[in-house]
C-alpha cells in the first residue's frame, strides 16, 4: 500500500521514558491473531495500556490513556527501543495507532529498519535533548506541538529551538518519497527491463 510522503510532520509528543522496550511489550504475541495489519493498534502496549486486557479496561496511569496526550503522533522513549524479536507487527501497531515519529537515543537495528520500510521515522536524539524537549511540552502537550523536518534533518521545539539529527540518505529517500524497498527498486524498472531483454536474447533457454 502506497504511503504518503514524509517531508515534515508536526504533532503532539507522548513520553514513554523506558529503556529496552522490546517488541513483545510494544505488541504482545497474544495480540497477533489477525491475518491482516488492521486492528493491531488495539494491542499496542496492551500489557501496560489495559488494566484488564480481555475487557480492554484502560489503565489510567498509562501515558496513552491520559487526555493531555490524545492524538499523540510522536513518541519519545528510551534507549534500545524495539529490541527483542524482529516482529514487524510492532511497527504496524505503532503506525496504525497514529505514530509517525519515534524519538530515542537508540533503536534495535531490525526494528529501526522495519520503521523506515513502513513510513515511521526513527529519530535518534541524545537523552538530554529528549529531556529538554519534553520539559517544553509537559505542561500543555496539546498546545506544544513539535515539528520534524526530514529535508532539513531538524526537530523544531515549541520555543523555536532547533535540534539537528542524522538519518542516512537511504532512509530519508524512502521516507520522503513514501517508498518501501520494492518501490525503490522499481525506480530502476527501465534498466531492469533492458537487462532482462538483453539477457533473454543471449540465454533464451533460461527463460523457459
Amino acid at each position: 500500500m502506497r504511503r504518503a510522503p514524509f517531508i515534515r510532520h508536526q504533532g503532539i509528543v507522548a513520553p514513554l521514558l523506558r529503556d529496552h522496550v522490546d517488541t513483545d511489550a510494544i505488541i504482545p504475541s497474544r495480540e497477533m491473531k489477525r491475518v491482516s495489519r488492521k486492528g493491531l493498534s488495539e494491542g499496542l502496549f496492551a500489557g501496560w495500556r489495559y488494566r484488564d486486557e480481555e475487557k480492554r479496561t484502560p489503565e489510567p496511569g498509562f501515558v496513552l490513556n491520559q487526555a493531555q496526550y490524545k492524538n499523540a503522533s510522536i513518541l519519545a522513549t528510551g534507549d534500545d527501543f524495539g529490541c527483542g524479536s524482529s516482529r514487524e507487527h510492532a511497527v504496524w501497531a505503532l503506525a496504525e495507532y497514529g505514530f509517525r515519529v519515534l524519538l530515542a537515543p537508540s533503536f534495535a537495528a531490525i526494528f529501526e529498519r522495519n520503521c523506515i520500510n513502513n513510513g515511521l521515522a526513527p529519530i535518534r536524539l541524545e537523552e538530554q535533548q529528549i529531556d529538554a524537549l519534553l520539559a517544553q511540552t509537559e505542561a500543555d502537550p496539546q498546545s506544544s506541538a513539535v515539528e520534524i523536518d526530514l529535508e532539513k534533518t531538524i526537530v523544531v521545539c515549541p520555543d523555536g529551538a532547533r535540534i539537528r539529527f542524522t538519518l542516512s540518505e537511504a532512509a530519508r529517500t524512502l521516507l520522503i518519497h513514501g517508498w518501501d524497498p520494492i518501490d525503490l527498486t522499481l525506480q530502476c524498472a527501465e534498466s531492469i527491463d533492458a537487462f532482462e531483454n538483453e539477457d533473454r536474447a543471449k540465454r533464451p533457454w533460461a527463460y523457459f
